[in-house]
């Protein structure tokens, strides 16, 4: 049988621990334990055991719920082949030491190994503002872990006042100080639904760097449906809510 399908560059590769297969795919040469994003797994080969581990306690579980945001991980214990994707997001591999701190968006984790300790925490300054990217997940300690973006990201250094859509935003050092920034200037035209698309954004300062990819993921509602176009569904809810939310966050 003869296709470009069977090209050498298409084999399966061979790997110990968490490798690339190629731009898009994972590979994890399992002897022991990994972590990964629930609903990444794409095939495997050999013996191994799935566990959903939820959002890593009860403290996150719970937080979760109430925002939608977390990161629903599972234990893949076993020996054997596993390969990963996210709907063909390009996968990036990153060697943390101790004493690194990095803090990832929620929806970028793809997987690590076990011996990275995380946590997940509110971005300060968020208010009323919004329900995306109130909780990312931030990473320290030594070991290997892959994230995803959706095209060819940028790294920027921080070495003065940055901002990013924090839906754009895949991750960035810990040592940060983040916030958000209106960006909208709020006013008649805001109030009734004219917006520029980019009615707040987040902000970082300190010294570090701030990895942003070309697309924005979809947050998990917006603010009076701004930059969506579609009707919530209740009237002027959306238009009421936001003022509502406004003179009430004063």
């Amino acid at each position: 049988m003869r296709s470009d399908l069977f090209s050498a560059d298409r084999a399966e590769r061979p790997a110990q621990g968490m490798t690339l297969q190629n731009s898009k795919m994972l590979k994890v040469g399992l002897n022991g334990e990994v972590i990964a994003r629930q609903g990444t797994m794409v095939a495997y080969q050999g013996r191994m055991d799935f566990t959903a581990l939820g959002s890593g306690g009860i403290g996150n579980y719970i937080k979760q719920k109430l925002t939608g945001e977390g990161i629903p991980l599972m234990r893949v214990a076993g020996q054997g082949d596993l390969f990963l994707a996210d709907q063909a997001s390009d996968v990036f591999m990153i060697d943390m030491e101790p004493g690194d701190g990095l803090t990832i968006n929620g929806k970028n984790v793809l997987a690590f190994e076990p011996t990275l300790k995380w946590d997940i925490h509110q971005v300060q300054g968020a208010g009323y503002l919004s329900n995306a990217g109130l909780f990312n997940c931030g990473f320290t300690g030594h070991g290997r872990i892959a994230i995803t973006c959706k095209g060819s990201p940028v790294v920027l250094n921080v070495d003065q006042p940055t901002y990013a859509d924090p839906q754009a935003a895949v991750c960035w050092s810990t040592s940060l100080q983040t916030g958000f920034h209106r960006a909208d200037q709020l006013n008649l035209h805001t109030l009734l639904g004219r917006s520029t698309g980019e009615a707040f954004t987040m902000s970082f300062a300190g010294h570090g760097f701030v990895v942003v990819q070309p697309s924005e993921e979809l947050p998990i509602s917006s603010i009076a449906g701004s930059g969506s176009g579609q009707q919530s569904g209740h009237g002027d809810q959306g238009l009421g809510g936001l003022i509502g939310g406004l003179l009430g966050g004063r």
